[in-house]
């Protein structure tokens, strides 16, 4: 055993008395003979009586020779046996020795000569079973070997926690020779690592006999006095034969590299699953709310406590955006995330305000040079930079904000914003693998948002040509009350081509249209303004409502092989009649007072621009108090129900003849136009009133 593994007295052993004995003997067996000057075996010990087979009784004033060795040995164990008695010098080896069962095992041997107060000579023999002796000789051989050149750190405490012995990787590991370890408790040789838990964890070992395995370790130790290192450290109890606690047996391997990469690997497989997220939630529809949203929710809590999506507001606007040095960003709010009333947040602009950000501020920063912003540790003077005002750099201050990250939001070489985190809970600083986090999910949802900007504006464009083509009020016409409502489609679609018109005709009648032009988008508004300008060039002519339908079905197939479906009614006052013709559309519902409701039987037709079929003209009746709805199919369809059972919704609605028209339009759109229905939607009631 080398100096390093020597062991230490424990303090104290000595005062308290005798101590429980250890169990290597035991191990080993060890027969204890003594002879006298003749050779007679005067003691004879109980393993003795094990060893050799012969009871006390049978072996007590035998000559130990003839007794224990063969007849072909007894010469030379005689000289060996005179050489000890003579010279006093003791003689140890191994030899075969007769059992009483008469086999021949081999016996390791020390022989000594004794002698007591009268002057008498005697020789002791201690004697083991040789292939015991060996076996634990290579075992500690062994055991030596795998100390001294294991590459994990070895030691050994006594029950006190103090070190028995470090085997050389430990040495290395710690920083510190091997004497410097021996009979010093952990505190005093790791200063610079938190030694209470692991204390307490080997004291738990030492009272249960349960082992601590691969419990990991963080800190730092003299031999690297700069650098956080990971270790893997396992604790077993040490007991010898006899149970006896000896101490405990320490482990350690320095993991770091291995720790290292796994925390690398996780990170990438984190990121990994962000992107995912990113790419299955952001860019569902193209509102561009909601798609800045989607971006703010992926961010957070993954990536920061706080997120805002900030769209400079000449691109929401439609145009590109340059800032020089010194020009501030006029920035639009669109997400910010948590929604909660943190003062974090509230020092976060509100979505869809403007603010105006000087161009010292971080986020001007970010937005001109399209580069990252990053600040780890932000400190008190960096929060004006980052708040929009002193308030709100208050208020971040009051929340905790230690760490600042923005990246710019980049579609088509376009800087079309920020992506602004903030850390206020997560006591992480954020890194540079988060600064390749926010980016790649910046650049994901940059196109998104960019792609529902464009979108935005388009039906922006779309919509207000629609508006603009769509009469904004009814005119008063003779013997009718009338109602409308247009509904343009919901932000996940593009607006489609539903329009109405009332038409006041000579002879005090009117002229009521309903039409839906196929497709969606400019070109779909466009063609809806040709047919409705067509129809109401051709409805002061008093042409009959079939052969209106037949020059309006000439104009359609006219536009770019445009199809539109259309119904087209005339309303006699004088008559108390309706004449109705339908281009392909869903037939009107009639309202009567004491009746029920009902969808008018009406020949369905063709849409305009197939061409070729004629139209047909039906005449109902329309007295005073009756209602005619007209609608487009955008109020009735939905994709989860039967055309025919929204019908019958829609006349279940049209219960009160006596309900207000504007009501009933409300009622209408708030009961039937369903929310997965992406169309347009136009409205027309009409109810026949009295002549004065």
């Amino acid at each position: 055993m080398s100096a390093a593994e020597a062991p230490v007295t424990q303090g104290g052993d000595a005062a308290r008395g005798p101590v429980r004995p250890g169990g290597l003997l035991d191990v080993l067996g060890v027969a204890s003979v003594v002879l006298d000057t003749t050779g007679r075996i005067v003691l004879w010990s109980p393993q003795a009586e094990e060893l050799f087979g012969y009871s006390a009784h049978e072996a007590l004033g035998q000559y130990a020779a003839r007794l224990m060795v063969h007849e072909r040995h007894i010469e030379l164990v005689g000289k060996l046996f005179a050489d000890v008695m003579r010279t006093g010098q003791s003689w140890a080896g191994g030899f075969p020795i007769k059992h009483k069962d008469g086999s021949t095992r081999l016996v390791e041997f020390r022989n000594m000569r004794l002698l007591d107060d009268r002057g008498d000579v005697y020789a002791l023999g201690l004697a083991a079973d040789q292939s015991t002796v060996r076996r634990l000789e290579q075992d500690v051989a062994l055991s030596e070997r795998m100390v001294e050149q294991s590459p994990s750190g070895l030691a050994v405490l006594d029950p006190q926690l103090r070190f028995v012995s470090v085997n050389p990787a430990l040495e290395r590991i710690n920083g510190l020779p091997a004497a410097d370890h021996v009979g010093r408790p952990l505190a005093e040789v790791l200063p610079l690592l938190a030694t209470e838990p692991l204390e307490a964890e080997a004291r738990q070992v030492l009272r249960t006999g349960v082992p601590v395995i691969d419990r990991p370790v963080v800190g730092r130790t003299s031999a690297d006095p700069e650098q956080d290192h990971t270790w893997s450290m396992s604790l077993y109890r040490l007991e010898d034969a006899l149970g006896n606690v000896l101490g405990v047996a320490a482990s350690v391997m320095d993991i770091t590299e291995q720790h290292r990469a796994s925390v690398e690997a996780e990170t990438a497989r984190r990121r990994l699953a962000v992107i995912a997220d990113a790419s299955a939630r952001i860019g569902t529809t193209l509102e561009l709310d909601r798609t800045a949203c989607e971006l703010a929710d992926v961010a957070v809590p993954e990536l920061a406590d706080v997120a805002a999506v900030d769209l400079l507001d000449t691109v929401v606007e439609g145009r590109r955006s340059t800032l020089g040095p010194t020009e501030p960003a006029v920035i639009r709010a669109l997400a910010v995330r948590p929604q909660d009333d943190s003062e974090a947040v509230r020092a976060a602009d509100l979505p869809g305000a403007t603010a105006r950000y000087e161009p010292d501020r971080l986020v001007t920063e970010c937005v001109r040079s399209a580069e990252a912003v990053l600040v780890p540790h932000v400190k008190d003077e960096d929060l004006p930079r980052i708040a929009r005002s002193p308030e709100a750099a208050g208020l971040l201050g009051r929340a905790g904000l230690h760490s600042y990250l923005a990246v710019p939001l980049i579609a088509r070489g376009e800087v079309l914003g920020a992506l602004d985190l903030k850390r206020t809970r997560n006591p992480a600083p954020f890194d540079e693998e988060d600064v390749l986090l926010a980016r790649e999910l910046a650049a994901r949802a940059a196109v998104q948002i960019d792609n529902a900007r464009w979108y935005q504006n388009a039906r922006n464009t779309a919509l207000t040509l629609q508006r603009s083509l769509l009469p904004s009020h009814p005119p008063v016409t003779t013997g009718l009350e009338v109602a409308s409502r247009y509904q343009p489609a919901g932000a996940t679609s593009e607006v489609g081509g539903d329009w109405f018109d009332v038409i006041p005709l000579e002879g005090g009648r009117t002229a009521l249209v309903v039409g839906d032009v196929m497709g969606s988008g400019i070109s779909a508004a466009a063609t809806m303004g040709r047919l409705r300008t067509a129809t109401t060039t051709l409805a002061p002519l008093g042409l009959d409502p079939a052969l209106l339908l037949e020059h309006l079905d000439k104009t359609t197939s006219a536009l770019d092989h445009s199809i539109a479906t259309c119904v087209y009614a005339v309303h006699d006052p004088h008559l108390r009649q309706c004449q109705i013709a339908n281009a392909g559309h869903l037939p009107p519902a009639r309202v009567r007072p004491g009746r029920p409701p009902e969808l008018l039987d009406l020949p369905t037709g063709v849409p305009l621009g197939v061409g070729g079929i004629e139209f047909s003209t039906v005449t109902v009746d329309f007295a005073p108090g009756d209602e005619l709805v007209f609608y487009t199919d955008g109020l009735v369809e939905t994709r989860c129900h039967s055309l025919d059972e929204r019908l019958d919704f829609l006349l279940s609605l049209l219960d009160d003849p006596a309900r207000p028209l504007e009501e009933t339009c409300d009622l209408l759109l708030r009961t039937l136009h369903h929310p997965d229905n992406h169309d347009d939607v136009a409205l027309l009631i009409a109810r026949a009133q009295e002549l004065p």
